[in-house]
């Protein structure tokens, strides 16, 4: 019984450590393929709270510390990413 017990336990114990081993291979296989993919943030990074501004090509609200900012005219524009920023630029040159 208490075998059996034993032999459970080790066999989570192994399964526990396995994935984790492949976790960190995972990841660092990932960025070995893909080295232009931005490294993902920690979280002291994020703001928890701040102001929201609307990005005024798609309509996404965004915080100010974190988006793309742009001046246009003198008046600064937040963008939620460059896609949204370059479509907006360009509609102004229209």
């Amino acid at each position: 019984m208490f075998r059996v017990i034993f032999e459970l336990l080790l066999v989570i114990v192994v399964v526990t450590v396995l994935r984790g081993v492949f976790g960190i291979i995972g990841k660092a296989l990932s960025g070995a393929v893909n080295p232009n993919r931005p490294a993902q943030q920690s979280s002291g990074q994020v703001p928890l709270s701040g102001e929201l501004k609307k990005d005024p090509a798609c309509g996404t609200y965004i915080s100010a510390a974190t988006s793309i900012k742009e001046t246009v005219g003198g008046q600064t524009f937040h963008f939620c990413s460059k896609q949204c920023r370059d479509k907006y630029v360009a509609s102004l040159a229209r």
